[in-house]
């Protein structure tokens, strides 16, 4: 058995508490940062962006703003960004700064280009501040820099800054496997992986936020409202829904409140956690078994993420993250490894097409679906019943059905991702 501590690092690398939607934030990060380097706020920024990147920021909302986009991170990162505060940079934002902001894009000083690149996680910003020049580049990770440097002096340089990295960490020789991932967390000590329920408190914080008032298109909350209208019976996926999709309508229209982010994303995070959190409230089950349901579903996430990638054509939250939810619910039904084999090929038949069009208020509605998907595919799992080899993309052996869900989304649909973002441009 590997070292336990490997898996316990990793989650505590890839679950990062996360301000508003990581695509626009790791745009402010790297402008915030040019702030930094240059002294001042810059005159001008100019920032280029992968494909993936422009594609996820282009609608959804920036906390606190009651704006979209990624020209209104970028001025407020380089505005008023708290760099060292990662993912949380925007945490600063004011009426003072917002009006700053907005003034400063009107008077052009905000320029978003597309860069061709090969790495679908790229974002190098430019400053200038009266003759001088800072340049940031973060790249395979939100919160990665790479790359900073003041005119021509560099001041730091990632050693793996021209390899594209994946979510494991390149100096690391740790291999997952769902059966490493199942008996890491079945037999890891409770009080290493306690940390798991912060996480989860956070998010269940934004999935009330959501239910309790109006954002986005009110998805979650309007499932709630019919739970006790009793036009949905007061189930356990009719519960996980709309807890889940409350959380995601919240964070995509710009609530104010963080959530714990799963492998570089917020709405994985939520998608990750909150359906295992609502098993776990309706059959009134402890602490320890929550706690190692939610190592289940991150690990499993990851592992996913790490063959799409970490920006892909295809949904990371509708595919990876609800994959992850549907093991975590079946540990908390009573399933054992047998069954997280079945849940995860039953997943894979049933929803590994769902598309991902940018991060958007419409996000709740293909999470929704996808938590239903999972609950259904649980309740099958721990029946023993699983999709055969001999359909589709399954495989008999669940690391090579992962792998091919992996290939779908990282090769066979790049051209999908780029007549994604052409339909979305030309609006």
């Amino acid at each position: 058995m590997e070292n336990f501590q490997q898996y316990i690092d990793l989650l505590k690398r890839e679950l990062v508490p996360a301000l508003g939607c990581t695509e626009p934030i790791a745009v402010a990060l790297s402008t915030s940062k040019c702030k930094d380097i240059l002294g001042g706020r810059p005159e001008k920024i100019i920032v280029y962006v992968s494909r993936n990147i422009l594609k996820n920021g282009m609608g959804v909302g920036i906390p606190g703003t009651g704006k979209v986009g990624l020209h209104i991170a970028g001025a407020l990162g380089a505005i008023c960004g708290d760099s060292e505060a990662g993912l949380e940079v925007l945490k600063n934002v004011n009426k003072d700064n917002l009006l700053y902001a907005e003034s400063y894009i009107n008077q052009g000083n905000v320029d978003i280009c597309l860069k061709e690149t090969e790495s679908k996680l790229y974002v190098e910003a430019v400053g200038y501040l009266d003759e001088k020049e800072a340049r940031v580049i973060i790249k395979d990770r939100h919160n990665k820099i790479v790359f900073m440097s003041l005119g021509n002096e560099v001041l730091f340089k990632d050693e793996n800054f021209e390899k594209d990295g994946n979510i494991i960490n390149n100096k690391s020789d740790m291999q997952l496997t769902i059966k490493k991932i199942y008996e890491f967390s079945t037999k890891v000590d409770f009080k290493d992986i306690c940390f798991l329920l912060e996480g989860a408190e956070m998010n269940r914080r934004v999935a009330q936020e959501g239910i309790e008032k109006d954002y986005g298109l009110k998805v979650g909350k309007t499932f709630y409202r019919s739970i006790n209208e009793g036009i949905w019976s007061d189930s356990i996926e009719s519960y996980a829904l709309a807890l889940t999709a409350a959380a995601v309508d919240a964070r995509m229209d710009g609530c104010i409140l963080p959530v714990m982010s799963t492998a570089g994303s917020g709405n994985q995070g939520l998608t990750a956690t909150l359906p295992v959190v609502a098993v776990a409230e309706k059959l009134k089950l402890g602490e320890e078994k929550l706690g190692r349901a939610l190592a289940i579903s991150n690990l499993v996430t990851i592992h996913i993420k790490s063959y799409i990638g970490r920006l892909s054509a295809l949904c990371g939250c509708g595919v990876a993250a609800s994959i992850g939810a549907s093991c975590g619910m079946t540990y908390l039904l009573g399933g054992n490894f047998d069954s997280m084999v079945h849940v995860i090929k039953n997943m894979i038949a049933d929803i590994s097409g769902i598309i991902c069009d940018g991060a958007k208020r419409g996000c709740a509605l293909k999470i929704s679906t996808a938590v239903s998907a999972a609950i259904q595919c649980s309740i099958l799992a721990i029946n023993n019943i699983e999709v055969a080899c001999s359909d589709g993309i399954i495989h008999d052996s669940v690391e090579q059905t992962i792998k091919n869900l992996g290939e779908l989304g990282s090769q066979g649909m790049v051209d999908t991702d780029k007549i994604i973002l052409d339909m979305m441009v030309c609006k």
